[in-house]
């Protein structure tokens, strides 16, 4: 229980004898205290050990010198020594944990422990780790430093932890007791969100730091920067003096911004930096501006409050000295496995002119946008989604934000609100509840559909699985009978039109219409002699309406007169079907010598029938002013129109044919050759109508597409060719268009889209791709489901869009692996619509669209987008992009050059979201007549 090694009491005899000492009061206990004290001062060879003094900047902490240093490989805890006559008790309320890699000297006549290489020392919350350091068990105060190599290079700098809170300085002075601590040359980074560190973090540098408690630190000459670079960050805000509170705030006196270390004179006489872990409540600061238009404004100025653990809101709004202002409301939610989505609501009151003037206007648009989904475990029968995107046709036309500028090319908005339900026993039955809409916006619009507003409140469908009554239900179905089964489908709406101005109120229900339509259809199918499939059916339908319209014609005023009969009535009516099909194989082999070796052509020629009588039945006459008996059908109007009248009986072909080539591959070591499409699909398709009198032959459709270059280029196109002539009117006659001095068949319309893309990836060197594609942003625009919100290739274009490609932002831009290669990328395409009907001979469209971007250098780039239309002889939206990545910054300007939506937009910024209210922005607004 007292050996010795070196001055030093084993280490279960220190431990048991210090935690004795620490928990009895009895004098016994004392005094084999003390005379543990008085043998260690006999036994230990005593070594004269200079103080250590704590420096600041460059300086370090020497380590005392040894004969024989003392290696310890285990944890040692330090029972302090008692004094009760000369010293004050102790205020340690748990015991200090130590160790080091080279020795641990102690020191009793200075009370001090010495600690050297990767030093470390436990006590409670409190960890701290450095290449020295030397701990005064009288005072309970630890000094702590770092260590110069060979080299001069320092190394094993302070390590300081507590609780959550890290502090990597130069030197550090701490006193358990107090708790209180005094940091040269301190850097912590303090999360800006939950999760998120790195360039999104805030990172605090300053040359003395106080640490008055737990949760509060008084820093000078401080540096506040998000830069990746902690050596030599390329921004920082300088403080003079400074409280810190760990993960809450920092409040500053006067500051200042520094651009690589040049002092700028963007200064604060104080400052506040939030620093809140996860989300929290604050202000949004607002871009400020001039318009002719609108006089000066403020833009984007708002209030962001989180609610709870899953959603949140923010409030901006713009605000105009002419009297303009428009408000926004946003909300983001989402509940891992359960359910995501988002709302906006934007609204914008508009003053063009002054009171008085005769081009003073006052116009109130707004713009709902919703967007829910649920995910699939959470309820595997039930699922409820909305895509919603409805408003003010002039929205996005007349928009204050210049932001809404890809979206002025949209021609509808449109909306789906659904709930679905599963019933998975045998017969399943999917059912399911919608609420739609569909409005045309004002580049769309135009006197003729003045309803421009459609909309279904709701639409009921419901529909039960197929049913083999002949067969059973797990075995195999062979034959005509097994094969016989039925469904039963129903689909019942609540249809309405209306306009911008009854939107919303009582009166857009005035024009409602209701019905339902119920189906059964029965099918059955078999093979004949092995090569011919055979498929028979037919299909019932009931048709209900709640109400219908008698016409009759009023001699006194000379029109017809429609009465609505308010009450249900319906109708029934079917068909029957029935085709024969096959495929055919086709091999032309040239040799496996040869570059192509083979061709195969695959054909799937189908033959159908169709039968359906008419159901004159529910039909009505009456007798107009002529005196001509005229037939009518209670029925139109409704919802599902009126039944067939005149029975339908024709024969339909069709032919699918696809072409491919089996190509050598120019790899010699590949032994399988590869297949290289020549036409992807080619589809004949026609019908004659045994029923007519004349024209029985319908003309004949045509389309196909293709990919061409290694699936750089592709192709689809569309003709209707008719074999019947026409007559000087325009009509078509009994007369086949050759025996009229024509060719075989007369092209009516056609249709070619031709898109091409390439870029510079296609020319290098290929690198295996193992970067994993990126999770989509939570926050979901809604509006594509009422239009495009993407630019003319499908890509958003949105301002803070990288337009070359999403860029991991640790990545060495500043050493590509190609430094000579200029990466770009070029996208084209063309369409065509040609008509021809009744000898128009004209392009009702004829447009060529291009696109690209180029990445001049590793934080350069520059994209546009543009494209002629040649019916119209003039350029569509034009759209250039200028990107600068100034690594902790951003910068970037858009321009619309020319055109209806003539604006520009400058932007230069903080990239992390915790500064990003440290920016400057600039944009014009549209020219407005």
């Amino acid at each position: 229980m007292t050996s010795e090694t070196n001055g030093f009491l084993n280490r279960q005899t220190f431990t048991k004898i210090g935690y004795i000492a620490l928990q009895s009061n009895k004098q016994y206990l004392l005094f084999i205290f003390l005379l543990y004290f008085g043998c260690l001062s006999l036994l230990a060879q005593e070594d004269k050990v200079t103080p250590l003094i704590i420096k600041a900047e460059k300086d370090t902490l020497t380590a005392p010198l040894y004969p024989e240093p003392v290696v310890v490989d285990s944890v040692m805890r330090d029972s302090l020594a008692k004094d009760s006559l000369n010293q004050k008790p102790p205020l340690l309320l748990d015991q200090i944990t130590y160790k080091a890699k080279d020795y641990v000297k102690l020191s009793q006549k200075e009370n001090k422990i010495y600690l050297y290489n990767e030093a470390e020392i436990y006590y409670q919350d409190t960890e701290l780790k450095a290449g020295i350091i030397i701990m005064d068990y009288l005072k309970n105060e630890v000094y702590a430093g770092r260590l110069k190599d060979s080299l001069g290079n320092f190394t094993q700098l302070p390590y300081f932890k507590q609780g959550s809170n890290i502090v990597i300085p130069d030197s550090i002075r701490f006193n358990f007791d107090t708790q209180k601590a005094l940091i040269w040359n301190s850097r912590t980074e303090q999360q800006a969100a939950a999760g998120q560190l790195g360039s999104d973090a805030m990172k605090v540098y300053a040359d003395i730091t106080k640490k008055e408690n737990d949760s509060v630190y008084f820093l000078s000459e401080a540096k506040i920067t998000t830069s990746k670079d902690t050596v030599n960050p390329d921004y920082y805000i300088r403080v003079r003096k400074a409280k810190f509170v760990p993960k809450k705030k920092v409040i500053a006196g006067f500051s200042n911004l520094y651009i690589a270390d040049v002092p700028t004179p963007i200064a604060m006489p104080f400052a506040y930096f939030p620093l809140s872990v996860g989300r929290a409540a604050g202000i949004l600061m607002p871009s400020f501006g001039n318009d002719p238009n609108t006089g000066y404004f403020l833009q984007d100025m708002g209030y962001y409050v989180p609610l709870g653990d899953y959603a949140d809101v923010t409030f901006t709004g713009d605000f105009y000295t002419n009297g303009s202002y428009g408000v926004r409301a946003t909300s983001v939610y989402t509940k891992r496995y359960k359910y995501r989505g988002n709302f906006n609501f934007r609204y914008e009151n508009q003053v063009r002119s002054q009171k008085g003037f005769s081009d003073y206007s006052l116009t109130k648009n707004y713009n709902i946008q919703l967007s829910h989904s649920q995910d699939t475990k959470a309820s595997p029968n039930s699922r409820f989604s909305a895509s919603v995107n409805l408003g003010s046709s002039e929205y996005y036309r007349n928009s204050l934000q210049q932001r809404n500028l890809p979206n002025t090319q949209n021609n509808t908005l449109s909306s789906s609100i659904s709930y679905s339900k599963t019933f998975p026993e045998y017969p399943s039955v999917n059912m399911s509840l919608t609420a739609t809409h569909s409005q045309l916006t004002s580049a769309a619009a135009t006197s003729s559909n003045a309803n421009n507003i459609t909309m279904t409140l709701p639409t009921f469908q419901a529909s039960m699985e197929r049913i083999f009554p002949f067969a059973k239900r797990d075995g195999i179905k062979k034959g005509a009978i097994q094969n016989i089964n039925f469904q039963y489908d129903v689909n019942a709406q609540n249809r309405l039109s209306t306009n911008d101005d009854d939107f919303l109120t009582g009166r857009m229900f005035d024009n409602a219409v209701v019905g339902a339509r119920h189906r059964i259809p029965i099918s059955t199918n078999f093979k004949v002699a092995k090569f011919f499939s055979v498929s028979m059916g037919g299909s019932y339908e009931d048709v209900w309406a709640l109400e219908t319209f008698a016409k009759r014609f009023d001699n006194d005023s000379g029109t017809v007169v429609t009465d609505s009969i308010n009450g249900f009535d319906r109708y029934n009516q079917y068909n029957l079907s029935a085709s024969i099909g096959t495929t055919l194989y086709g091999t032309f082999d040239f040799g496996e010598d040869k570059k192509i070796q083979a061709i195969r052509h695959v054909m799937r020629p189908s033959l159908s029938y169709g039968y359906a009588p008419s159901f004159e039945q529910f039909y009505d006459e009456y007798i107009d002013g002529d005196g001509d008996v005229v037939q009518y059908s209670r029925f139109q109007g409704t919802l599902n129109g009126a039944p067939r009248l005149g029975r339908s009986n024709s024969l339909s072909f069709s032919l699918a044919n696809t072409l491919e080539a089996k190509v050598r591959d120019k790899d010699s070591t590949k032994l399988e050759p590869k297949k290289v499409p020549i036409l992807s699909n080619f589809n004949i398709s026609t019908s004659y109508n045994m029923e007519s009198d004349s024209l029985r032959l319908s003309p004949l459709n045509v389309n196909g597409g293709t990919n061409l270059l290694n699936n750089k280029m592709s192709v689809n196109f569309s003709a209707g060719l008719d074999p019947y002539a026409i007559d000087n009117n325009g009509r078509r006659i009994e007369t086949w268009n050759i025996d009229n001095g024509g060719s075989l068949f007369r092209l009516t319309r056609a249709n070619a889209n031709v898109s091409y893309s390439i870029s510079s990836d296609m020319f290098g060197k290929k690198k295996d791709d193992t970067k994993e594609d990126e999770e989509d942003d939570p926050f979901d625009y809604v509006a594509q489901s009422g239009g495009r919100t993407d630019d003319l290739f499908g890509r958003a274009d949105s301002f803070s869009d990288n337009p070359i490609r999403s860029k991991d932002k640790d990545e060495d831009i500043e050493n590509p692996v190609y430094g000579t290669q200029i990466p770009w990328n070029f996208r084209l395409a063309y369409s065509a619509t040609y008509s021809n009907p009744a000898r128009q001979n004209e392009f009702s469209s004829h447009s060529l669209m291009f696109s690209g971007d180029i990445e001049l250098s590793p934080r350069w780039s520059v994209g546009g987008s543009s494209g002629y239309d040649f019916k119209n002889k003039g350029f569509t939206l034009t759209q250039l992009r200028f990107q600068r990545d100034l690594k902790s910054f951003s910068m970037r300007f858009n321009w619309t050059p020319f055109g209806q939506y003539k604006r520009w937009y400058f932007f230069i910024g903080i990239d992390a979201s915790i500064l990003s209210d440290l920016k400057w922005e600039n944009r014009s607004q549209p020219i407005r007549n």
